[in-house]
C-alpha cells in the first residue's frame, strides 16, 4: 500500500468541482503569473530584463538604513507580541503629523488605521462601504479593482481611460455614474501607468462627488464614498507636496479614505506597513472587519516605520534620492523607445512623471512574427519575451480589455545595465521581423 493511502490519502478524490464558488471563479493574477514565467526562464540562464512585478530588487533599491536599523532595535526590545489591531499608538500618532507635515491635513488619532500593507485596508474598505450588488466605478487600466469587486461581491463599473486624459477618467465620465454607485476608487499617480491626474480634474470630481451626496442626504440615502489610494504619491517627480481631495475640496473629506504604506515610497515592499485616514465611523468598522482577518503589520516594524515618518529631513533625503534612481532608469527606456520610434520602429512611450513604471505600446497588431499574425497583446508579450529577453506585462492584466498594444514596464528589480541591453535587443527584434 502507499504511503499516500496509508495516510488516507488518494490523489485525485479533491478537484476543483470540490472547491466553492468564490475561488474557483476567482482569477489569479496576471503579474504573477507572467513573473513566475520570467523567473523560470532565468533559472534556466536565459537572459531576461524583466520590467514586470511592481518590486524593487534590494540590490538596486533599499530601504533606509534607519528604517531598517530601527526594526532591529524594536525586535531587541521585544516587540515581538500581537500589536493593537488598530495598529500600535506611536505609529498612528505619528501618520497624523506626517499628514499635517506633507500635505497640510488634520486628522485625529482616531482616523488612523494600520494594516499590512494597503492590500488589506483596500478590501476593508469595499467591505465596510459597499453590500453585494453595489456598484464600484474605477478605470481601466487600474490594479485589481476588478479582484476586488468579485471578491466583496460588488458591482464593477470599469471606465475605459485614454492617454489624451494621462490614462485617468474625466470628470464627465465621472460625474455620469455617480447617481449609481457606492464608491469611487481612484490612485494616483497611476498603477500600471505611472500617470498622475490633473489637479484640477480631481477638484472638479471630488465637488460633483460632494453635490451627489448633498441630493442623497435630502432624499434620506445613504452616501458615496471616495477611495484615494496615494501609495505612489511619494514617487511622483514633478509634485513635492500631493494633490488630495481633501485639500482640493475639504467638503469631501468625511467621503473619503485615503490609503498610504511604506511600501513603494520607502523601496520596503516587504515590511508590510500601510495605513488608511477616515472618517472615525469608517475606521471604527475598518478596523473590526481586520480585527477578525488578522492583517496586521509587524509591531517591530510599526515602531521602526513611526520614528522614521517623524524624521523630515530623512523622509525627504530618502524620497529624492528615489526621484534621481528610478528617473534614471524610467529616462533611460523612454529615450531608448523613443529613439527606435525615431528610425521608424513601432513604438511609443509616454514621458516618466515618477512611480516605477512606463507606460509603452507596441504598434505590432495585425503584423507578422514569425510566419504567424500577431491579433493579442499576450501575443506580443510573448514576441517580446522569447525574442528580445524583455518581460512586461500587458495592459490587460489591469482590467482593460482593448488589444492596442499598451503595457506596464517597471524598472524597481533592474539594473541601468540590464535596461539598456534589453532596449538594444528589442531593436534587434523589430529589424529582423522587418518592423520599420
Amino acid at each position: 500500500m502507499s504511503d499516500e493511502r496509508q495516510a488516507g490519502i488518494t490523489r485525485g478524490e479533491v478537484d476543483d468541482a470540490s472547491l466553492s464558488r468564490l475561488s474557483r471563479g476567482l482569477i489569479g493574477s496576471e503579474v504573477l503569473r507572467i513573473a513566475a514565467e520570467v523567473r523560470a526562464l532565468i533559472a534556466a540562464g536565459k537572459p531576461v530584463c524583466n520590467l514586470t512585478v511592481g518590486d524593487f530588487d534590494s540590490r538596486e533599491f533599499s530601504p533606509p538604513e534607519r528604517l531598517l536599523s530601527g526594526v532591529q532595535r524594536a525586535l531587541a526590545a521585544g516587540h515581538t507580541n500581537y500589536p493593537p489591531s488598530n495598529g500600535v499608538l506611536e505609529l498612528r500618532q505619528a501618520v497624523t503629523r506626517f499628514h499635517a507635515r506633507e500635505f497640510g491635513l488634520d486628522y485625529g488619532v482616531e482616523s488612523v488605521l494600520v494594516a499590512g500593507g494597503a492590500r488589506p485596508l483596500i478590501y476593508a474598505t469595499y467591505r465596510a462601504l459597499v453590500d453585494p450588488g453595489e456598484a464600484v466605478a474605477y478605470p481601466v487600466p487600474s490594479w485589481n479593482n476588478n479582484h476586488y469587486c468579485y471578491l466583496t461581491g460588488a458591482r464593477g463599473i470599469p471606465i475605459e481611460v485614454t492617454r489624451e486624459s494621462r490614462f485617468h477618467p474625466t470628470p464627465a465620465q465621472v460625474r455620469s455614474l455617480l447617481p449609481g454607485i457606492r464608491l469611487l476608487t481612484l490612485n494616483t499617480p497611476l498603477n500600471p501607468t505611472g500617470t498622475a491626474i490633473e489637479p484640477a480634474a480631481l477638484a472638479e470630481i471630488s465637488r460633483d462627488l460632494v453635490e451627489e451626496n448633498a441630493r442623497r442626504r435630502e432624499r434620506g440615502e445613504r452616501p458615496v464614498f471616495f477611495l484615494f489610494d496615494q501609495v505612489y504619491w511619494a514617487l511622483e517627480f514633478g509634485r513635492m507636496k500631493p494633490v488630495t481631495p481633501p485639500a482640493l475640496v475639504p467638503e469631501v473629506t468625511p467621503y473619503t479614505v485615503m490609503l498610504d504604506a511604506i511600501s513603494k515610497s520607502l523601496a520596503a515592499t516587504g515590511l508590510r506597513v500601510g495605513w488608511s485616514v477616515a472618517d472615525p465611523a469608517v475606521t471604527q468598522r475598518m478596523s473590526d472587519l481586520l480585527g477578525h482577518v488578522g492583517a496586521w503589520a509587524p509591531k517591530a516594524e510599526q515602531v521602526a516605520t513611526a520614528e522614521f515618518l517623524d524624521d523630515a529631513e530623512g523622509f525627504r533625503s530618502f524620497r529624492l534620492e528615489m526621484h534621481r534612481r528610478l528617473g534614471e532608469r524610467l529616462e533611460l527606456l523612454f529615450r531608448g523607445f523613443s529613439a527606435l520610434r525615431e528610425r521608424g520602429l513601432p513604438v511609443e512611450a509616454v514621458p516618466p512623471e515618477g512611480t516605477l513604471y512606463l507606460s509603452a505600446r507596441f504598434d505590432l497588431i495585425g503584423r507578422r512574427a514569425e510566419g504567424r499574425e500577431i491579433r493579442t497583446n499576450e501575443d506580443i508579450r510573448r514576441l517580446l519575451l522569447e525574442g528580445a529577453g524583455v518581460a512586461a506585462v500587458p495592459f490587460q492584466a489591469f482590467g482593460l480589455e482593448r488589444e492596442d498594444g499598451w503595457f506596464r514596464l517597471s524598472v524597481g528589480g533592474v539594473s541601468v545595465k540590464a535596461i539598456e541591453d534589453g532596449v538594444g535587443r528589442i531593436a534587434s527584434l523589430f529589424e529582423r521581423l522587418g518592423a520599420a
